[in-house]
């Protein structure tokens, strides 16, 4: 209750309530108006506020309702299984995250980066030391994580991809403002916060010593700003002001044309294996909190014309990700990331789940390859990664949302029993959705 007390107290309550109203449903209207009419009783609220906000609320509520009927039925329902398959979890989550203050990248400053405190650094997962050469150039084991790297940026990047969404998801289940307020709190401190925050590039990550100062492999490594992106569009005006809206925004519109217009970005884009189907995730979502649709228009055309004809065979496989030495999380990892990019370029037509080639390649071919192999996994026809082979299968995202788009249950009810929350650092690592909540 204190969060829908704090909503109709604040300044801009009308548009939270017509927003939070349509977002939530019926059964948060009916609380929001039940608890509006016990303020206004006991004098904690005048009646001018009182009828503005039922007014905006049942705006709302009838507003969904016909929304509902015109072809978006399906998302809600799917907001409903989300929520009741998740809500446990998130509360729990968000329970103890709320009491967390955020950190940032500039916390963990290191002399191995030539970039600055506000520059995000990584290195190279799979080099290592040359033994013929201990002091000279590393070289690559590929698949093989070298634990001896600088991680630290990455450690509270994933912590904020974590943090952030789950905080928003379990804002958005109970109207509790102070899930949502803390989930502002981040924003503010990686975004805008001219102290704390990080600059909107990636020129030093994935760094390999004695070789280079940054690759553009390592733009990989923001695949977990793809969900805090996604997020921060749900918060209103009492967790995150509109000039700090706005500072967000900017921040992700920067990155995003930095992403577009640098070497290591069209590299990237033009990878011919995950790397640039990643590319195409994180291009489409922060175009999509910076309004710019000619962005996402460019990027579906990218997927329609050159990523999915070039990664996905007929059979629904990626073979580039089988010839790796980790084919199963690889696989599931490029499937996860097409379905979120399916997702995130929804409203487009037509419409990126559904879209085949003349051949059938598409999101439907790729569920039906993988399934088998995530109910499975001893069934998996291919070489067993090197490393983390245990610690899978995972819950996918894509799975849940291949189930809704093709109305798949089974695909659905195997979604259900997989692990929501790997703890395995590899894993996790590769794991960038994990909140479907905020994206059905």
């Amino acid at each position: 209750m204190d969060g829908l007390q704090a909503m109709l107290r604040g300044n801009n309550f009308g548009l939270d309530v017509l927003s939070a109203s349509f977002a939530l449903g019926v059964g948060w209207v009916s609380g929001l108006i039940s608890e509006a009419k016990r303020m206004l009783a006991e004098n904690r609220l005048d009646r001018r506020r009182f009828l503005k906000a039922s007014a905006a609320a049942c705006c709302a509520g009838v507003a969904r309702a016909v929304w509902g009927t015109v072809g978006h039925r399906q998302v809600s329902d799917a907001y409903r299984l989300v929520a009741k398959t998740d809500r446990g979890r998130i509360l729990e989550a968000a329970g103890r995250y709320v009491t967390q203050e955020p950190m940032t990248i500039t916390a963990f400053p290191t002399k191995r980066s030539a970039g600055g405190l506000h520059d995000f650094y990584s290195q190279a997962d799979y080099f290592w030391p040359n033994p013929k050469d201990p002091a000279g150039p590393y070289i690559n084991r590929d698949g093989q994580s070298n634990p001896d790297n600088f991680d630290d940026h990455r450690k509270v990047m994933i912590a904020l991809s974590i943090q952030m969404p789950a905080l928003t998801a379990a804002w958005l289940l109970t109207g509790d403002a102070r899930y949502g307020k803390r989930a502002g709190d981040h924003l503010r401190a990686w975004f805008v916060t001219a102290e704390t925050r990080m600059n909107p590039n990636l020129q030093f990550a994935q760094a390999v010593q004695g070789v280079s100062t940054g690759r553009s492999y390592g733009i990989i490594d923001t695949l977990h700003l793809v969900e805090v992106a996604r997020a921060a569009g749900f918060l209103t005006s009492d967790m995150l002001s509109t000039q700090d809206a706005d500072a967000v925004k900017g921040w992700f519109r920067s990155y995003l044309d930095w992403l577009n217009t640098s070497e290591p970005g069209k590299t990237e884009r033009n990878a011919k294996n995950n790397h640039a189907m990643c590319w195409a995730l994180q291009a489409a979502e922060y175009a999509r909190l910076a309004g710019d649709e000619a962005a996402r228009k460019e990027v579906y055309r990218s997927y329609r014309e050159v990523i999915l004809p070039d990664q996905m065979a007929v059979d629904g496989s990626f073979p580039k990700e089988l010839a790796r030495t980790k084919p199963y999380s690889y696989s599931i990892f490029n499937f996860d990331v097409m379905a979120g990019l399916c997702q995130s370029l929804k409203g487009l037509a037509p419409d990126a789940a559904a879209f085949q080639l003349a051949d059938g390649r598409g999101l439907s071919r790729g569920a039906e390859f993988l399934y088998p192999y995530l109910k499975d996994k001893a069934a998996w026809k291919w070489a067993k990664d090197v490393e983390h082979f245990d610690a899978l299968p995972v819950r996918s995202p894509g799975l849940l949302f291949s189930g809704i788009a093709f109305h798949e249950g089974k695909y659905v009810e195997l979604w259900k029993t997989l692990n929501a929350d790997p703890t395995d650092k590899e894993i996790v690592r590769n794991y960038p959705i994990r909140q479907p909540l905020l994206w059905v």
